[in-house]
C-alpha cells in the first residue's frame, strides 16, 4: 500500500519541478543544487564563490536547514539575496518549498541561483528541484567509498567538488579512489579538488560556472 503512496508524492513533486523549470528556463537562471553530507563545506563555498563573482553574476541562494538562519546570514553577508527554509526535521527541499521561496526574489534581476538543500546524500537527490544541474560536495574529512555507497547522487550529479584537500596530509583519504568511484558511474561528471578555505582550485569551479551561465543565455 505504501509504494502508490510514495509514487504519487514523487510525481506530484515531479510535475512542480517541471515547472520551475520552465519558469527558470524564462528568465534565463541557471539553477544548481548543492548536495552534501552535513559539514562538508556547501556553505564554504558559496561564500567563495558569491563574493568572487559578484561582478560578473547577479546570484541568490536559498538555505535549507532543519533549524536557524545561520547559513543564509553567511551567504547574505557577501551581498547576496538569500532566503532560509527550516524543515523543522525534514531531510530535504523539494519543488513546492523553491516555488514559496521564489516569491522573495525579483527573477528577471538573478543570473544564477544556488539551493543549498539540508545535508544528506539520500532523500535530497530523490527530489527534484527544478534545477539544472545537481553539484555534489564530498570533503576529504568522510570516506573516499561515498560514492561507491551513495551511487544515485554521483549518477545524477554534473559536477563532484572534492573539498578540503588542504586536509589531505592529515586523513586518510584517497582522491583517486573517490573520483574512480565516481566517473565509473558518470563519465560525463566534472571533478574539481579544491579548499575553499585556501582558495585552492576554486578558479576551475568558477570557469565552469561562467560556461555553464553562457550555455543557459544560449538556449
Amino acid at each position: 500500500m505504501e509504494i502508490p503512496v510514495i509514487r504519487n508524492v514523487l510525481e506530484a513533486n515531479s510535475k512542480i519541478a517541471g515547472s520551475l523549470r520552465t519558469l527558470f528556463a524564462h528568465h534565463g537562471i541557471l539553477a544548481l543544487n548543492l548536495i552534501s553530507s552535513p559539514g562538508a563545506g556547501k556553505t564554504s563555498l558559496l561564500e567563495r564563490t558569491l563574493s568572487a563573482l559578484k561582478s560578473e553574476f547577479r546570484m541568490a541562494v536559498i538555505e535549507g536547514d532543519l533549524q536557524t538562519d545561520n547559513d543564509a546570514r553567511r551567504v547574505a553577508a557577501t551581498g547576496a539575496q538569500a532566503v532560509q527554509i527550516n524543515t523543522e526535521g525534514g531531510c530535504h527541499l523539494d519543488a513546492a518549498m523553491i516555488r514559496s521561496a521564489l516569491a522573495h526574489f525579483h527573477l528577471a534581476e538573478l543570473d544564477i541561483l544556488f539551493i543549498e538543500n539540508v545535508g544528506n546524500l539520500v532523500c535530497p537527490v530523490e527530489f527534484d528541484c527544478g534545477e539544472d544541474d545537481k553539484i555534489a560536495l564530498l570533503s576529504v574529512t568522510e570516506g573516499d567509498d561515498k560514492p561507491e555507497k551513495y551511487p544515485l547522487l554521483f549518477n545524477l550529479a554534473s559536477v563532484l567538488m572534492l573539498n578540503k584537500v588542504d586536509l589531505l596530509p592529515y586523513v586518510d583519504f584517497d582522491l583517486a579512489r573517490a573520483t574512480h568511484f565516481a566517473t565509473r558511474l558518470n563519465r560525463s561528471l566534472a571533478v574539481f579538488e579544491v579548499s575553499c578555505r585556501t582558495g585552492q582550485g576554486l578558479n576551475a569551479w568558477y570557469d565552469w560556472l561562467r560556461a555553464r551561465c553562457a550555455a543557459k543565455r544560449a538556449q
